[in-house]
């Protein structure tokens, strides 16, 4: 190449999802003015691109069909699939590196988007350092097929989920119970898997199903009247808005008329959305719903599981005391029935009469619902007469023992046992006669509930029993408000254990015999129990 030859320029040219008068005017513009036209294809040499984009070539263009030596099939290639591709990208990038050198300007069509699942991209990662490029955004599949759908996929804070058929099936799952919406690309054989996963996530009856969109051939439909045979690759799976969903009466989904504050309902309980008189016609039964009892763990929204986080979304109404529900982002068409932190049973039977109403409802709970937490409620009444049939359902959560836990180190690195010091629920002479059985075991403690305004003398009587069995130098960690703004965490021996410094939101870990207080590095302190007790 001599010094004066101008080098050729690199496009990325999206052209869209099929339907070749969605093609952009500046994509239809460079394909008919290239020098060189190059696209994808498998074995069979055709290219849905090329096709896409016939009506915009003029003749007389040079054409680099690069052709893939796999798709989905084995390869005998020494570095196996992903060998076999890179090799292929390396030459077909030099191939296009040629014309360029050459002076000749290439436009590299992409379905869709090029830098969207594309082929273009792996082109680009060689080339674009190296010579002028432009890339020219495309429609995507995506925006196809909630055109087609003739819904909305996201509104207002609603999260979008994409993600890829071909991840393992309960990867799938867990990422579906966590949006609010979705697009699962690259179906075809991934299908069946696909479907399963909807199933598992509580999320196929919403979901949607597009074929070919914009293209000959195209179908859609509900996901779950879906024949799993013949299914293409250009099909995707949808789970739309939720807000933008409607009832029969043209209407925001809202709650049922019926759902009024009771003594488990504040009279300022907020509905996301004012629910409509005739919600619920009168000459309807509504099918029963369920109660799911969520475990939110002990802070905001790093503490949630994916399945939790799901449910939550999914929920019609949501139940819980104040504090917790204020943890959870408002949603429209959501009812919200804040409550007191003392009335668990009515708010329990509350959940269980919305749900007979055909209500999904949450219960709300902080850490996991089955320590110390509502999950204990809902199960007694709901094994009481009119709650029997009723679907219940504990989703865990992180404990706060666990997240104080791992703050500290790994004071829980051993057996150990956990007491609530609350005597609410159950008289004093029951903790001291369980602490004293902990201790004499040399158990690692965890105590909840240690105090509060009313209750003052637990944790002095407490520390007191243990130093009858516990060195004065016994690793003591005291963990506030983990997970939340005012978190603090630090140790002290269970001499200097100073009740006064305790309240509700505080959670103590008291070591054993075993339990190690080392400070490392940069005067960095960790509690630990090793796993290996010693023989006697």
């Amino acid at each position: 190449m001599t010094g004066s030859q101008r080098t050729g320029k690199l496009y990325g040219v999206g052209v869209g999802p099929g339907d070749p008068s969605l093609v952009t005017v500046r994509a239809a513009e460079l394909i008919g003015k290239a020098d060189v036209i190059a696209y994808h294809c498998a074995r069979h040499g055709r290219s849905h691109a090329r096709a896409i984009a016939e009506r915009y070539l003029t003749g007389g263009q040079l054409e680099e069909r690069l052709m893939y030596p796999v798709t989905v099939e084995t390869t005998d290639h020494p570095g196996g699939y992903r060998g076999a591709l890179d090799d292929f990208y390396r030459d077909a990038s030099e191939r296009l590196a040629a014309h360029l050198d050459a002076g000749r300007d290439v436009v590299v069509l992409a379905e869709g988007d090029p830098l969207f699942y594309g082929s273009y991209q792996h082109m680009h990662k060689r080339l674009a350092h190296r010579y002028p490029t432009e890339v020219v955004p495309g429609v995507t599949s995506i925006s196809a097929a909630a055109a087609r759908l003739g819904t909305p996929l996201v509104e207002a804070e609603e999260i979008l989920t994409v993600i890829p058929g071909t991840l393992p099936e309960e990867e799938i799952a867990a990422r579906l119970a966590a949006t609010d919406s979705a697009v699962v690309m690259k179906l075809g054989r991934t299908f069946p898997a696909v479907r399963r996963a909807l199933e598992r996530a509580g999320r196929l009856d919403d979901a949607r199903y597009v074929e070919r969109a914009t293209m000959d051939g195209e179908r859609t439909g509900r996901l779950a009247d879906v024949d799993p045979d013949g299914v293409p690759y250009f099909a995707v799976a949808v789970l739309p808005s939720k807000v933008a969903a409607l009832d029969s009466a043209g209407q925001p989904y809202a709650a049922p008329a019926d759902a009024a504050p009771t003594d488990a309902t504040p009279a300022d309980a907020t509905p996301a959305d004012e629910a409509p008189a005739d919600a619920t016609p009168a000459d309807e039964a509504p099918a029963v719903g369920e109660v799911v009892v969520v475990g939110t763990g002990p802070a905001g929204p790093l503490w949630l599981t994916p399945e939790a986080r799901g449910a939550l979304a999914n929920a019609t109404d949501l139940v819980g005391y104040t504090t917790y529900l204020d943890r959870v982002p408002v949603r429209a068409g959501q009812v919200r029935h804040g409550s007191d932190n003392k009335v668990e049973g009515v708010r329990a039977e509350f959940a269980l009469d919305l749900a007979r109403r055909g209500r999904r409802v949450a219960v709300v709970s902080s850490g996991d619902p089955g320590v110390f937490a509502m999950a204990t409620a809902v199960l007694e009444a709901a094994c009481e007469d009119p709650y029997r049939d009723v679907p219940v359902r504990v989703l865990p959560g992180m404990t706060a023992a666990h997240a104080a836990a791992s703050r500290a180190g790994a004071p829980l690195g051993h057996d150990y046992a956990v007491i609530s010091l609350s005597d609410r629920l159950k008289p004093w002479a029951a903790i001291a006669r369980r602490l004293r059985a902990a201790a004499e075991a040399d158990l690692v403690l965890a105590l909840y509930n240690p105090g509060s305004q009313s209750r003052t003398t637990q944790v002095g009587s407490a520390r007191d029993l243990l130093l009858e069995h516990r060195a004065p130098d016994t690793p003591v960690v005291l963990a506030r408000d983990v997970g939340g703004p005012t978190e603090r965490v630090r140790t002290v021996t269970l001499a200097e254990l100073d009740p006064a410094e305790v309240d509700m939101r505080t959670l103590l870990l008291i070591g054993s015999s075993q339990t190690r207080r080392v400070e490392r590095g940069g005067g960095h302190e960790v509690v630990w129990t090793p796993r290996r007790y010693p023989e006697q």
